[in-house]
């Protein structure tokens, strides 16, 4: 897959932060990179077979994720409720998690 099809394809995710996790994956053996001489320069991804062999987890927890979702979206609630209460005793300004989870739906499943 083109490295331009992963950004478009992976939604708020910067060029920066695409680049080091792929960099990773590769690194790790996940993935190969191969560079196209162009104008301008064509870089394509692709899993290797060590990479192919994660797809099997990563769908079974993707799918995980679609069931508990509201579970993991009323737990973060709590937690912010929580985490606002403590913050209107101590007057101090506390990090706060994401509300919710948005799961895109996979076409690869389909």
């Amino acid at each position: 897959m083109r490295f331009s099809e992963l950004k478009r394809a992976i939604e708020g995710v910067s060029q920066r932060m695409l680049t080091a996790t792929l960099r990773g994956l590769e690194r790790d053996g996940l993935v190969t990179r191969t560079v196209t001489p162009s104008i301008p320069p064509r870089v394509d991804y692709e899993l290797t077979d060590l990479g192919h062999s994660l797809r099997i987890p990563v769908n079974a927890l993707n799918q995980w994720t679609i069931e508990h979702i509201q579970d993991i979206n009323r737990a973060r609630i709590a937690f912010d409720e929580k985490v606002a209460s403590s913050q209107d005793l101590t007057g101090r300004q506390q990090e706060r998690a994401p509300r919710s989870v948005r799961i895109a739906p996979n076409p690869a499943q389909s």
